[in-house]
C-alpha cells in the first residue's frame, strides 16, 4: 500500500511531511478567477499554473501559502504534487448560489478533497495509506474519522466519472484510503511543532485556511478583513451577488464594518476547521 501525506500549508501538516516521510505528498490549492485577487508575482503565477495544470489567477488562502509549499518541498527534499479543482466561483455557481456554511461544508469537499481524490484515482486507483495531521490533543477528531471507516477499515468517497444512460452523472462510491495518525500515536503537540519550525527556512502564513473561512468567529473575521481586505472583500462580493450568507444572520460586510471592543486572540486550535479536511 503506497503512503501519502496531505499537506495543507499549515505548520502541523508540514511537520508531518518533514518528520514522517511518505511515498507521495499532495497539496490542494483553493483558487479564484477574480482578478482583483491576482497573485502579485507573475513568475510565481506561472509556476503555480504549471503545477496545477491550468491558468492560475489567485488564491483565497493567504498568498504566503505559495511560498510555504515551495519552501517545504526544498526542506523535505521531496516532490509535492499540486492539485486544484475548479475555481471557488464555479463551485458556488454549481451549487446554485448556496454558500458553504457550518451546516453544509461543501467547500472542503469540493475544493480540497475532490481534487485530491481525483489525483489518487489517476495515479493509484487502489487504496493508499494517508498520514493525517491531527495532533495528540486532537485524538477526538482522529477517532471520529476512524468511526466513519467501512468494514475494510477504509475511507470512502462518492465521485462521478461518466454519464449514465439517462444523461445524468453516474455516481460511484469508492474506498480509497486508510488514515494514519503519526502525531497522535507519537504524542506530538503544538509546542513540539512550533519548536521544530523555529529558525527553519519555510515561510508560513500567520493563520491557515481561507481568509474568510466561516469556521472563524466574527471577531476573528473582522481581524482578517483588516489583514487582507482585498481577499476578504471577495467573500463579501459572493454574499451580495447570491443573496446568501456564509454565517447565519450576519453578513461579512457587517462583520468588516463592526468594531469589536474585545481583543480576542487568534488560536488555531479553536478556530480551525473541524471537518477533518482543512488544516490537516
Amino acid at each position: 500500500m503506497k503512503t501519502v501525506t496531505s499537506v495543507s500549508g499549515g505548520k502541523t501538516s508540514a511537520y508531518l511531511a518533514a518528520n514522517y516521510p511518505t511515498d507521495y505528498n499532495v497539496f490542494a490549492l483553493v483558487t479564484t478567477s477574480d482578478k482583483t485577487c491576482l497573485y502579485p508575482d507573475k513568475k510565481l503565477r506561472q509556476v503555480v499554473g504549471d503545477r496545477i495544470g491550468r491558468e492560475f489567477i489567485g488564491t483565497l488562502e493567504d498568498d504566503i501559502i505559495i511560498h510555504t509549499i515551495l519552501d517545504l518541498e526544498q526542506h523535505i527534499g521531496n516532490k509535492i504534487d499540486w492539485v486544484s479543482g475548479t475555481d471557488f466561483e464555479d463551485v458556488i455557481e454549481y451549487k446554485r448560489d448556496y454558500l458553504p456554511n457550518v451546516m453544509t461544508r461543501y467547500c472542503t469537499t469540493e475544493l480540497k478533497m475532490r481534487p485530491i481524490f481525483h489525483w489518487w484515482h489517476n495515479n493509484f486507483n487502489e487504496p493508499i495509506e494517508m498520514n493525517m495531521g491531527y495532533r495528540a490533543s486532537e485524538k477526538r477528531r482522529a477517532d471520529a474519522m476512524v468511526e466513519k471507516l467501512n468494514s475494510n477499515g477504509l475511507s470512502e468517497f462518492k465521485a462521478t466519472f461518466e454519464k449514465g444512460n439517462t444523461g445524468k452523472n453516474k455516481w460511484v462510491t469508492m474506498e480509497w484510503r486508510k488514515p494514519n495518525f503519526p502525531l497522535v500515536n507519537n504524542f506530538i503537540e503544538r509546542i513540539d511543532i512550533e519548536k521544530y519550525w523555529k529558525g527553519k527556512p519555510v515561510r508560513f502564513a500567520q493563520y491557515n485556511n481561507c481568509v474568510g473561512c466561516f469556521h472563524r468567529s466574527a471577531s476573528f473575521l473582522n481581524k482578517m478583513s483588516k489583514a487582507d481586505p482585498t481577499t476578504f472583500d471577495w467573500f463579501i462580493k459572493q454574499e451580495e451577488e447570491t443573496g446568501n450568507f456564509f454565517k447565519k444572520n450576519m453578513s461579512y460586510k457587517k462583520i468588516k464594518e463592526s468594531n469589536f471592543t474585545m481583543n480576542i486572540p487568534f488560536d488555531y486550535d479553536s478556530e480551525g476547521c473541524e471537518s477533518g479536511f482543512c488544516g490537516i
